[in-house]
């Protein structure tokens, strides 16, 4: 399976935003999935020091994960997908 992962730098800090959910859609899972994914992009040199998931919730776009960055994604969308991760 793949993960479409947007990687940018904002104000100088690097951040990752992940196209995925944990299956449960629960706190602790999408906090484990975010945990796993930015590991991956770290291992493949994508390191960030923010991140979260992007994701689809009854029916509009949601973030989780590094609370200014959901709040700044929040108030100025999706960034482009930049690169793709295999998990």
């Amino acid at each position: 399976m793949k993960v479409n992962v947007a990687y940018f730098k904002e104000q100088g800090v690097t951040c990752l935003v992940f196209d995925a959910d944990h299956q449960s859609h629960t706190q602790s899972g999408r906090a484990e999935l975010l945990a796993s994914l930015t590991a991956r992009a770290r291992a493949s040199g994508l390191a960030g020091a923010k991140a979260v998931l992007a994701f689809a919730e009854y029916g509009r776009l949601t973030y989780f994960g590094t609370p200014d960055l959901t709040r700044f994604l929040a108030g100025r969308g999706l960034p482009g997908w930049t690169h793709t991760l295999d998990i």
